[in-house]
């Protein structure tokens, strides 16, 4: 065998590869982004009509159904946090009241209230984050089996030609 057709061999092995591991990629990607659909859409988390603030004002009445939705109610969170804890995080409103003793009612409610709320915030950029991985999964899905066909295309251009094929 010369080197050649082993480059050929190789380059056909790795398109056929990457042409394999291209559509499943793809396939991965779309139920990924179908599945967060599916878990958003079960939650029936709908942005008020009113009051909202005017960077969300065009989520008004919309379901959370997709990663930016998901990303744009977790900033609504974070806005009605930061209001209702004076900017104060869960673990700053814990120090007060370890300091206050851990008696205080007030803060005993408000630790609550931010916990809460931080951990609906982190679910939904989780949502967000996993709404961009499967965008990355489809995109390299595409460009892997793009790239396979190519290479598959490129090893038959470079395999040597018996006499009896054309």
């Amino acid at each position: 065998m010369d080197a050649l057709h082993r480059r050929a061999t190789l380059l056909g092995a790795v398109g056929t590869a990457l042409g394999v591991a291209g559509p499943v990629m793809l396939w991965r990607g779309r139920s990924g982004r179908k599945e967060i659909r599916t878990e958003l859409a079960a939650q029936k988390i709908t942005f008020p009509e009113r009051g909202l603030p005017a960077e969300l004002a065009c989520y008004a009445g919309r379901r959370v159904e997709t990663g930016p939705d998901a990303h744009a109610y977790a900033e609504f969170i974070k806005g009605n946090l930061a209001h209702a804890t004076g900017g104060r995080t869960y673990a700053e409103i814990t120090a007060e009241l370890h300091a206050a003793g851990g008696d205080d009612e007030k803060l005993s409610e408000l630790r609550q209230t931010a916990f809460m709320g931080q951990t609906l915030r982190a679910s939904l950029m989780s949502a967000y984050q996993a709404w961009h991985l499967t965008t990355l999964v489809t995109g390299l899905g595409a460009a892997l089996t793009g790239l396979g066909v190519a290479l598959v295309a490129t090893a038959d251009s470079l395999a040597p030609r018996s006499p009896n094929r054309s």
